[in-house]
């Protein structure tokens, strides 16, 4: 592959990940991720992200935020705010379709593996949280049923994506989401 073929952000990240599973995290640099993409160097690497942790996490963390943003100021009018947030499930667990299964089972055994990675994707799930919470917040939702529905969309999307991330199962993830979120309205429920 060569240095000026298109996308580059994904290639950098599906480099960075074979790396990680070969040869670890801390053992990997920077030069061996852009030389893996396609003979990049590494200020073209700097170019798209700020370290070698940030090239698994950041493309998505913007583009989930967005996503799940938009699908909660398109929810109607007069949908609660975990209906606007069961919206916004739909349309994250959408954008991961089964071509990305793979590799996102792979991305979970890494960040598993590594203290460094664990603490980043706990930031990148606060910030899929705090993004469902300012939407709803922008439909005059009040800030605790804002967080709390938030909070609770990020669990249902979690759960259910670490259990679609496991390569033997074969549900979508818009399915596993819709049922996870279900089974924490119902568990709400019984908590009294």
């Amino acid at each position: 592959m060569g240095r000026w073929e298109p996308d580059t952000r994904r290639r950098l990240a599906q480099a960075a990940l074979e790396l990680f599973i070969e040869q670890g995290y801390e053992a990997t640099t920077v030069n061996q991720i852009a030389e893996r993409a396609g003979g990049l160097t590494k200020t073209t690497f700097f170019r798209h992200f700020p370290d070698k942790r940030e090239v698994l996490f950041a493309a998505g963390e913007q583009a989930h935020g967005r996503i799940v943003a938009d699908a909660i100021a398109a929810a109607p009018d007069g949908a609660t705010p975990l209906q606007a947030v069961a919206a916004a499930l739909d349309a994250l667990a959408a954008v991961f379709t089964e071509e990305r299964r793979e590799f996102s089972a792979r991305l979970r055994a890494v960040i598993l593996g590594n203290s460094e990675l664990l603490e980043r994707a706990a930031l990148k799930r606060a910030a899929l949280a705090e993004a469902m919470a300012d939407a709803l917040r922008k439909r005059d939702v009040p800030d605790l049923a804002a967080s709390l529905s938030a909070d609770l969309g990020t669990r249902a999307f979690y759960t259910a994506y670490d259990q679609w991330a496991d390569t033997d199962n074969h549900e979508a993830l818009v399915d596993l989401t819709r049922r996870t979120l279900d089974e924490l309205r119902a568990t709400l429920t019984t908590l009294g």
